[in-house]
Protein backbone atom coordinates (compact mmCIF):
# COMPACT_ATOMS: atom_id res chain seq x y z
CA UNK A 1 0.00 0.00 0.00
CA UNK A 2 1.19 3.70 -0.87
CA UNK A 3 2.17 5.59 1.99
CA UNK A 4 -0.32 8.39 1.41
CA UNK A 5 -2.97 5.51 1.66
CA UNK A 6 -1.50 4.30 5.31
CA UNK A 7 -1.48 7.97 6.30
CA UNK A 8 -4.95 8.32 5.48
CA UNK A 9 -5.78 5.28 7.69
CA UNK A 10 -4.26 6.94 10.54
CA UNK A 11 -6.01 10.31 10.06
CA UNK A 12 -8.13 9.83 12.62
CA UNK A 13 -5.39 8.46 15.62
CA UNK A 14 -3.58 12.28 14.40
CA UNK A 15 -6.06 14.23 14.92
CA UNK A 16 -7.59 12.87 18.15
CA UNK A 17 -3.69 13.35 19.01
CA UNK A 18 -3.54 17.21 17.53
CA UNK A 19 -7.12 17.83 19.76
CA UNK A 20 -5.37 16.47 22.65
CA UNK A 21 -2.27 18.92 22.55
CA UNK A 22 -4.43 21.76 21.33
CA UNK A 23 -6.28 21.45 24.85
CA UNK A 24 -3.63 22.02 26.86
CA UNK A 25 -0.86 24.27 25.27
CA UNK A 26 2.12 24.54 26.65
CA UNK A 27 4.74 27.83 26.56
CA UNK A 28 8.54 27.98 26.13
CA UNK A 29 11.09 24.96 27.16
CA UNK A 30 9.10 23.20 29.65
CA UNK A 31 6.03 20.93 28.45
CA UNK A 32 5.45 18.16 30.44
CA UNK A 33 2.08 17.28 29.37
CA UNK A 34 3.15 17.47 25.36
CA UNK A 35 6.07 15.50 26.01
CA UNK A 36 4.08 13.01 28.15
CA UNK A 37 1.73 12.57 25.05
CA UNK A 38 4.50 12.20 22.66
CA UNK A 39 6.17 9.49 24.12
CA UNK A 40 2.63 7.89 24.60
CA UNK A 41 2.35 8.17 20.67
CA UNK A 42 5.95 6.99 20.41
CA UNK A 43 4.97 3.61 22.95
CA UNK A 44 5.38 0.38 21.04
CA UNK A 45 7.59 1.67 18.28
CA UNK A 46 10.93 0.76 17.53
CA UNK A 47 12.56 4.26 18.15
CA UNK A 48 15.65 4.66 20.72
CA UNK A 49 13.69 7.48 22.78
CA UNK A 50 16.49 10.06 24.61
CA UNK A 51 14.95 12.97 26.68
CA UNK A 52 16.52 16.45 26.99
CA UNK A 53 18.74 18.00 29.71
CA UNK A 54 17.83 21.15 29.33
CA UNK A 55 14.19 21.13 27.58
CA UNK A 56 11.72 18.22 27.71
CA UNK A 57 12.53 17.33 24.20
CA UNK A 58 12.13 14.23 22.78
CA UNK A 59 14.53 12.99 19.93
CA UNK A 60 13.40 9.36 18.83
CA UNK A 61 16.20 7.29 16.36
CA UNK A 62 14.67 4.58 14.19
CA UNK A 63 17.74 2.34 12.64
CA UNK A 64 16.63 1.01 9.66
CA UNK A 65 17.36 -2.52 9.09
CA UNK A 66 17.43 -2.79 5.48
CA UNK A 67 21.19 -3.92 4.19
CA UNK A 68 23.82 -1.07 2.89
CA UNK A 69 26.69 -1.38 1.12
CA UNK A 70 28.48 1.30 3.12
CA UNK A 71 30.19 1.43 6.54
CA UNK A 72 28.56 4.52 7.54
CA UNK A 73 24.56 4.38 7.25
CA UNK A 74 22.72 7.81 5.97
CA UNK A 75 20.65 9.31 8.41
CA UNK A 76 18.05 11.93 7.55
CA UNK A 77 16.14 14.40 10.34
CA UNK A 78 12.55 15.23 11.04
CA UNK A 79 11.41 17.87 13.25
CA UNK A 80 8.47 19.57 14.67
CA UNK A 81 7.92 22.20 17.18
CA UNK A 82 5.65 21.41 20.27
CA UNK A 83 5.59 24.65 22.15
CA UNK A 84 2.10 27.07 22.11
CA UNK A 85 1.73 31.16 22.84
CA UNK A 86 0.39 33.08 25.15
CA UNK A 87 -2.54 33.70 23.75
CA UNK A 88 -6.06 33.38 24.51
CA UNK A 89 -8.20 31.19 22.10
CA UNK A 90 -10.84 32.80 20.63
CA UNK A 91 -11.82 30.09 17.61
CA UNK A 92 -14.90 28.45 19.40
CA UNK A 93 -13.46 25.13 18.16
CA UNK A 94 -15.08 22.30 20.08
CA UNK A 95 -11.81 21.25 20.82
CA UNK A 96 -10.06 24.86 22.39
CA UNK A 97 -7.82 25.30 24.78
CA UNK A 98 -8.68 24.86 28.20
CA UNK A 99 -5.70 26.25 30.01
CA UNK A 100 -6.14 30.40 29.79
CA UNK A 101 -4.03 32.54 28.09
CA UNK A 102 -2.20 30.17 25.87
CA UNK A 103 -3.16 28.53 22.94
CA UNK A 104 -1.46 26.62 19.78
CA UNK A 105 -1.72 30.06 17.62
CA UNK A 106 1.11 28.88 15.10
CA UNK A 107 0.16 25.47 14.88
CA UNK A 108 3.15 23.03 16.27
CA UNK A 109 -0.11 21.11 17.40
CA UNK A 110 -0.44 19.74 13.87
CA UNK A 111 3.18 19.77 13.45
CA UNK A 112 3.47 17.55 16.33
CA UNK A 113 1.01 15.19 15.87
CA UNK A 114 2.04 14.64 12.35
CA UNK A 115 5.40 13.68 13.15
CA UNK A 116 4.08 11.46 15.47
CA UNK A 117 1.80 9.79 12.56
CA UNK A 118 5.11 9.70 10.52
CA UNK A 119 6.62 7.86 13.13
CA UNK A 120 4.25 5.19 12.92
CA UNK A 121 4.35 5.14 8.86
CA UNK A 122 8.44 4.77 9.61
CA UNK A 123 8.14 2.36 11.59
CA UNK A 124 6.20 0.05 9.23
CA UNK A 125 8.91 0.30 6.37
CA UNK A 126 12.08 0.00 8.41
CA UNK A 127 12.65 -2.85 6.70
CA UNK A 128 12.76 -0.69 4.03
CA UNK A 129 15.58 1.81 5.25
CA UNK A 130 18.72 1.55 4.71
CA UNK A 131 20.00 4.23 6.84
CA UNK A 132 18.60 5.88 10.39
CA UNK A 133 15.55 8.29 10.97
CA UNK A 134 15.73 11.42 13.89
CA UNK A 135 12.94 12.94 14.88
CA UNK A 136 13.64 16.11 16.59
CA UNK A 137 10.47 16.80 18.49
CA UNK A 138 11.17 20.26 19.79
CA UNK A 139 10.16 22.85 22.44
CA UNK A 140 10.28 26.49 22.41
CA UNK A 141 10.76 27.70 18.91
CA UNK A 142 8.56 30.21 20.38
CA UNK A 143 11.70 32.42 20.85
CA UNK A 144 13.26 30.69 23.52
CA UNK A 145 15.67 28.67 20.55
CA UNK A 146 14.81 25.32 21.55
CA UNK A 147 16.34 24.24 18.54
CA UNK A 148 19.99 25.52 19.61
CA UNK A 149 19.39 23.87 23.21
CA UNK A 150 19.04 20.33 21.14
CA UNK A 151 21.63 20.69 18.96
CA UNK A 152 23.72 21.69 21.98
CA UNK A 153 22.52 18.32 23.61
CA UNK A 154 23.70 16.85 20.29
CA UNK A 155 20.44 16.35 18.19
CA UNK A 156 22.33 16.19 15.19
CA UNK A 157 24.51 13.26 16.53
CA UNK A 158 21.76 11.16 18.02
CA UNK A 159 22.42 8.53 15.20
CA UNK A 160 25.96 8.06 16.26
CA UNK A 161 27.08 10.61 13.43
CA UNK A 162 25.52 14.34 11.86
CA UNK A 163 22.49 13.63 10.10
CA UNK A 164 23.14 14.13 6.34
CA UNK A 165 19.91 16.51 5.56
CA UNK A 166 17.07 17.59 7.74
CA UNK A 167 13.33 18.58 6.95
CA UNK A 168 11.45 20.80 8.56
CA UNK A 169 7.27 21.65 8.34
CA UNK A 170 5.06 24.40 9.43
CA UNK A 171 1.60 24.85 9.03
CA UNK A 172 -0.21 28.16 7.88
CA UNK A 173 -3.38 29.55 8.69
CA UNK A 174 -3.40 32.08 5.31
CA UNK A 175 -1.68 32.59 2.46
CA UNK A 176 -2.27 29.68 0.25
CA UNK A 177 -5.31 27.68 -0.40
CA UNK A 178 -6.10 24.19 1.23
CA UNK A 179 -3.35 21.60 1.10
CA UNK A 180 -1.03 23.85 -0.82
CA UNK A 181 3.02 22.84 -0.17
CA UNK A 182 5.04 25.60 -0.52
CA UNK A 183 8.82 26.42 -0.13
CA UNK A 184 11.41 27.74 -2.00
CA UNK A 185 15.24 27.41 -2.43
CA UNK A 186 17.68 29.94 -1.01
CA UNK A 187 16.30 32.19 2.05
CA UNK A 188 13.21 30.76 2.64
CA UNK A 189 12.64 33.32 6.44
CA UNK A 190 14.30 36.11 7.57
CA UNK A 191 16.54 36.71 10.08
CA UNK A 192 15.30 38.32 13.31
CA UNK A 193 16.39 40.54 16.11
CA UNK A 194 15.65 41.95 19.42
CA UNK A 195 16.07 46.43 19.88
CA UNK A 196 15.27 47.58 23.20
CA UNK A 197 15.99 51.09 23.71
CA UNK A 198 15.77 53.43 26.89
CA UNK A 199 16.40 56.92 26.76
CA UNK A 200 17.52 58.86 29.50
CA UNK A 201 16.06 61.92 30.57
CA UNK A 202 15.49 64.10 33.51
CA UNK A 203 12.00 64.07 35.22
CA UNK A 204 10.12 67.51 36.09
CA UNK A 205 6.65 69.07 36.00
CA UNK A 206 4.48 69.02 32.37
CA UNK A 207 4.05 72.63 32.61
CA UNK A 208 7.63 73.53 32.58
CA UNK A 209 9.48 71.20 29.82
CA UNK A 210 12.35 73.43 29.61
CA UNK A 211 13.63 72.76 33.23
CA UNK A 212 13.71 68.79 32.22
CA UNK A 213 14.57 66.70 29.96
CA UNK A 214 12.33 65.05 28.05
CA UNK A 215 12.81 61.41 27.17
CA UNK A 216 8.68 61.09 25.11
CA UNK A 217 9.72 63.49 22.30
CA UNK A 218 13.19 61.79 21.41
CA UNK A 219 11.39 58.37 21.69
CA UNK A 220 9.04 59.56 19.71
CA UNK A 221 11.25 61.11 16.97
CA UNK A 222 13.62 57.41 16.88
CA UNK A 223 10.72 55.59 15.93
CA UNK A 224 10.02 57.76 12.88
CA UNK A 225 13.83 57.89 12.14
CA UNK A 226 14.40 54.23 11.96
CA UNK A 227 11.50 54.21 9.27
CA UNK A 228 13.19 56.86 7.40
CA UNK A 229 16.43 55.36 7.74
CA UNK A 230 15.77 52.06 6.54
CA UNK A 231 14.20 53.40 3.51
CA UNK A 232 16.99 56.26 2.86
CA UNK A 233 20.12 53.68 4.12
CA UNK A 234 19.01 50.43 2.78
CA UNK A 235 18.23 49.11 -0.44
CA UNK A 236 14.60 47.88 -1.34
CA UNK A 237 15.44 44.73 -3.19
CA UNK A 238 17.15 43.92 0.10
CA UNK A 239 14.49 44.95 2.41
CA UNK A 240 14.45 45.58 6.13
CA UNK A 241 11.01 45.35 8.32
CA UNK A 242 11.20 47.27 11.64
CA UNK A 243 8.34 47.02 13.69
CA UNK A 244 7.80 48.81 17.33
CA UNK A 245 5.84 46.44 19.77
CA UNK A 246 6.28 48.71 22.61
CA UNK A 247 6.70 52.32 23.48
CA UNK A 248 6.25 53.14 27.42
CA UNK A 249 6.90 56.13 29.09
CA UNK A 250 5.52 57.64 32.07
CA UNK A 251 2.61 57.77 34.74
CA UNK A 252 0.48 60.72 34.56
CA UNK A 253 -0.34 63.10 31.49
CA UNK A 254 1.24 66.61 33.63
CA UNK A 255 4.58 64.66 34.37
CA UNK A 256 7.89 64.47 32.37
CA UNK A 257 8.96 60.97 33.13
CA UNK A 258 12.84 59.82 33.67
CA UNK A 259 12.76 57.53 30.87
CA UNK A 260 11.11 56.10 27.70
CA UNK A 261 11.29 52.59 26.24
CA UNK A 262 10.75 51.29 22.80
CA UNK A 263 11.16 47.66 21.96
CA UNK A 264 11.02 46.50 18.35
CA UNK A 265 11.54 43.18 16.08
CA UNK A 266 13.94 43.83 12.96
CA UNK A 267 13.96 41.20 10.10
CA UNK A 268 16.98 41.35 7.66
CA UNK A 269 16.88 39.05 4.32
CA UNK A 270 20.50 39.18 4.27
CA UNK A 271 23.76 38.74 6.17
CA UNK A 272 24.80 41.93 4.74
CA UNK A 273 21.62 44.14 5.85
CA UNK A 274 21.93 42.43 8.81
CA UNK A 275 25.17 43.16 10.19
CA UNK A 276 24.75 46.83 8.35
CA UNK A 277 21.50 47.43 10.91
CA UNK A 278 23.47 46.49 13.94
CA UNK A 279 25.61 49.30 13.58
CA UNK A 280 23.15 51.92 11.71
CA UNK A 281 20.49 51.48 14.43
CA UNK A 282 22.75 52.75 17.35
CA UNK A 283 24.19 55.29 15.87
CA UNK A 284 20.84 56.96 14.69
CA UNK A 285 19.40 56.75 18.21
CA UNK A 286 22.69 58.13 19.84
CA UNK A 287 22.76 61.29 17.35
CA UNK A 288 19.10 61.91 18.30
CA UNK A 289 19.63 61.70 21.77
CA UNK A 290 22.56 63.46 22.02
CA UNK A 291 20.63 66.44 19.59
CA UNK A 292 18.39 66.67 22.46
CA UNK A 293 20.37 66.50 25.36
CA UNK A 294 19.85 63.04 26.73
CA UNK A 295 21.79 59.60 26.96
CA UNK A 296 20.42 56.34 25.24
CA UNK A 297 20.97 52.57 26.24
CA UNK A 298 20.88 50.67 23.15
CA UNK A 299 20.16 46.97 22.91
CA UNK A 300 20.62 44.98 19.91
CA UNK A 301 20.36 41.21 20.06
CA UNK A 302 20.75 38.83 17.21
CA UNK A 303 18.46 36.12 17.51
CA UNK A 304 17.47 33.86 14.84
CA UNK A 305 19.56 33.46 11.86
CA UNK A 306 18.35 33.55 8.06
CA UNK A 307 16.65 30.30 7.28
CA UNK A 308 18.19 29.28 4.03
CA UNK A 309 17.09 26.19 2.34
CA UNK A 310 19.42 24.19 0.54
CA UNK A 311 18.72 24.20 -3.27
CA UNK A 312 19.41 20.11 -3.86
CA UNK A 313 17.31 19.63 -0.62
CA UNK A 314 14.69 21.62 -2.05
CA UNK A 315 14.84 20.07 -5.44
CA UNK A 316 14.24 17.13 -3.73
CA UNK A 317 11.30 18.26 -1.50
CA UNK A 318 9.15 19.66 -4.10
CA UNK A 319 9.82 16.22 -6.34
CA UNK A 320 8.54 13.81 -3.28
CA UNK A 321 5.07 16.26 -2.78
CA UNK A 322 4.67 16.08 -7.03
CA UNK A 323 5.49 11.98 -6.69
CA UNK A 324 2.90 12.31 -3.51
CA UNK A 325 0.05 14.86 -4.33
CA UNK A 326 0.51 16.03 -7.92
CA UNK A 327 1.78 19.41 -9.69
CA UNK A 328 -1.13 21.47 -8.26
CA UNK A 329 -0.53 20.94 -4.60
CA UNK A 330 3.04 22.65 -5.10
CA UNK A 331 3.52 26.52 -5.27
CA UNK A 332 6.91 27.73 -5.06
CA UNK A 333 7.25 31.48 -3.51
CA UNK A 334 9.10 33.75 -5.32
CA UNK A 335 9.77 35.85 -2.21
CA UNK A 336 10.67 34.54 1.40
CA UNK A 337 8.40 34.74 4.29
CA UNK A 338 9.23 37.52 6.85
CA UNK A 339 8.64 35.52 9.99
CA UNK A 340 11.50 33.71 11.57
CA UNK A 341 12.85 30.15 12.76
CA UNK A 342 14.79 28.39 14.80
CA UNK A 343 14.78 25.60 11.97
CA UNK A 344 17.00 28.18 10.64
CA UNK A 345 19.97 26.60 13.09
CA UNK A 346 19.30 23.28 12.10
CA UNK A 347 19.86 24.27 8.60
CA UNK A 348 23.23 26.22 9.35
CA UNK A 349 24.70 23.08 10.45
CA UNK A 350 23.24 20.50 8.24
CA UNK A 351 21.94 20.49 4.38
CA UNK A 352 18.47 20.50 4.30
CA UNK A 353 14.79 22.49 3.44
CA UNK A 354 12.11 23.96 5.49
CA UNK A 355 8.61 23.55 3.54
CA UNK A 356 5.39 25.08 4.41
CA UNK A 357 1.74 23.79 4.24
CA UNK A 358 -1.59 25.26 4.05
CA UNK A 359 -4.33 23.98 6.79
CA UNK A 360 -6.66 27.03 5.72
CA UNK A 361 -10.12 25.28 5.47
CA UNK A 362 -11.10 23.88 2.41
CA UNK A 363 -13.12 25.95 0.62
CA UNK A 364 -12.09 29.03 3.00
CA UNK A 365 -10.38 32.71 1.29
CA UNK A 366 -6.76 31.90 2.30
CA UNK A 367 -6.54 35.80 1.75
CA UNK A 368 -9.19 36.84 4.18
CA UNK A 369 -8.47 34.02 7.08
CA UNK A 370 -6.77 34.86 10.42
CA UNK A 371 -3.04 33.50 10.31
CA UNK A 372 -0.67 32.22 12.66
CA UNK A 373 -0.69 33.82 15.86
CA UNK A 374 -3.74 35.70 16.01
CA UNK A 375 -6.71 34.33 18.99
CA UNK A 376 -9.01 33.57 15.35
CA UNK A 377 -6.34 31.52 13.67
CA UNK A 378 -7.94 28.00 12.73
CA UNK A 379 -5.82 25.15 11.23
CA UNK A 380 -7.35 22.42 9.85
CA UNK A 381 -7.30 18.65 10.67
CA UNK A 382 -7.69 17.68 6.72
CA UNK A 383 -3.93 18.52 5.90
CA UNK A 384 -3.05 15.55 9.07
CA UNK A 385 -2.34 12.76 7.02
CA UNK A 386 -0.58 14.17 4.18
CA UNK A 387 1.54 16.01 6.30
CA UNK A 388 2.89 13.08 7.95
CA UNK A 389 2.77 10.73 4.70
CA UNK A 390 5.43 13.89 3.40
CA UNK A 391 7.28 13.49 6.75
CA UNK A 392 7.87 9.95 6.13
CA UNK A 393 8.54 10.01 2.73
CA UNK A 394 11.04 12.42 2.75
CA UNK A 395 12.73 10.11 4.95
CA UNK A 396 12.54 6.92 3.04
CA UNK A 397 13.11 8.46 -0.37
CA UNK A 398 16.33 10.40 0.94
CA UNK A 399 17.96 7.44 2.53
CA UNK A 400 17.57 5.18 -0.57
CA UNK A 401 19.24 8.19 -2.42
CA UNK A 402 22.39 8.23 0.15
CA UNK A 403 22.50 4.87 0.33
CA UNK A 404 22.72 3.98 -3.52
CA UNK A 405 25.00 6.80 -4.04
CA UNK A 406 27.38 5.45 -1.79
Amino acid sequence: MSITTDAKELQADIVQLRHALHQEPEIGLELPRTQEKVLKALDGLPFEITLGKSTTSVTAVLRGTAPHASATKPAVLLRADMDGLPVQERTGAHFSSKIDGAMHACGHDLHTAMLAGAATLLAERRDQLAGDVVLMFQPGEEGFDGAGRMIREGVLEAAGRRVDAAYGMHVFSALEPHGRFCTKPGVMLSASDALTVTVLGAGGHGSAPHAAKDPVTAAAEMVTALQVMITRQFNMFDPVVLTVGVLQAGTKRNIIPETARIEATIRTFSDAARERMMSAVPTLLKGIASAHGLEVDVDYRHEYPLTVNDDDETHTAEKTIEDLFGTSRLTRWATPLSGSEDFSRVLAEVPGTFIGLSAVAPGADHTETSFNHSPYAVFDDGVLSDGAALYAELAVSRIAALASAN
